[in-house]
């Protein structure tokens, strides 16, 4: 098959993908018609490319589900073939890389939780001009190691926002439950929130293999510091766990999650948890694949090799049943 040398940068232009996220935020089924000039390829048409989405998670995540539903909905659109497969260890995730590569896929799209774990896997798909679509984690990096462009949010610049939150709450301690170990994008957002909160912020660490454990521990960290009047958490399940855990000790600590869920849209309804990080998910699918075909059909890159963000977004009491119905659907 031919392919379009990775190194080409063409600049995209807002208006496109302005566009192309509308479409994509709808959630809503497209049907009949061609894809429009710019693709060349009409719906549900068989391109007969393959796009392998290889990512940092563990397997039943519901964040990362909703990433894979939205790549396969892109990938229903164009009537390409997508594969997923994830694993937090980054030597198997670099496997899982070199094995795309070895099965002459078409496009590579991949979450960089650690950057330098994957950099000699993603030197082997640009020698072997598989193009690369970072997303999730790794902006600062995604240049770096050859990939086209990023689709994610500004973690540090989220951190800051998910602080200034809990500052608006009147939190002046804050815990910040960090779900994966070695994570740099995870880290960032606690940094962010850290330095809107001058300080105020202490990292606790749990495994996002053990929910339970990770309840307990915050439930623990609560009991062992009445004085804890804020917390924030990385991931929607986490965060209900947080809410539960802060039920659990008596506490009145403010809580901030990253992530949305149905569960999640619930409890910030019932004042439970004040708000939630939405980084749209589906986005981070459904895009990558989308700029793909451009890619591949003609040459385009959007947003001319830099970052393309799908957040940050917050779910507050005002807007939660609205996105409660887009999380229902799959879509948020």
């Amino acid at each position: 098959m031919s392919r379009i040398p990775a190194r080409w940068a063409v600049a995209g232009t807002v208006a496109a993908l302005t566009l192309i996220s509308l479409t994509a935020c709808t959630g809503q089924p497209v049907t009949g018609g061609t894809t429009g000039a710019n693709t060349g390829t009409a719906a549900g048409a068989d391109t007969g490319r393959t796009y392998a989405l290889v990512v940092h998670a563990v397997p039943g995540d519901a964040f990362w589900d909703v990433v894979k539903s939205g790549a396969e909905s892109a990938g229903a659109l164009y009537g390409s073939t997508v594969t997923y497969q994830g694993d937090p260890d980054v030597q198997k995730q670099s496997q899982l890389i070199e094995t795309a590569i070895a099965a002459d896929v078409d496009g590579i799209i991949v979450s960089m939780a650690n950057p330098d774990g994957l950099r000699g896997a993603l030197a082997d798909a640009a020698a072997a001009d598989v193009p690369v679509i970072t997303i999730n984690s790794g902006a600062e990096d995604s240049a770096a190691v050859g990939a086209i462009t990023h689709v994610g949010q500004g973690e540090y610049l989220a951190g800051q926002g998910a602080g200034g939150q809990l500052a608006e709450a009147s939190a002046t301690k804050v815990i910040c439950v960090i779900h994966e170990a070695g994570n740099a994008g995870l880290e960032d957002r606690c940094a962010g929130a850290a330095d809107t909160l001058d300080g105020g912020l202490s990292n606790v660490q749990v495994d996002i293999a053990n929910i339970a454990d990770a309840q307990n521990t915050i439930k623990s960290a609560l009991l062992a510091d009445p004085e804890i009047d804020g917390i924030l958490t990385l991931n929607s399940a986490v965060g209900v766990a947080a809410a539960q855990a802060a039920a659990e000790a008596g506490s009145d600590a403010q809580i901030g999650t990253f992530d949305v869920s149905a569960d999640v849209t619930t409890l910030i309804n019932d004042g439970s948890i004040l708000f939630a990080v939405d980084q749209q998910p589906y986005l981070q699918g459904y895009l990558p694949v989308t700029f793909l075909e451009l890619f591949h059909t003609n040459g385009n890159v959007v947003g001319g090799s830099q970052p393309v963000y799908s957040g940050p977004g917050f779910v507050t009491k005002e807007n939660a049943d609205q996105v409660a119905t887009y999380a229902g659907n799959g879509t948020r």
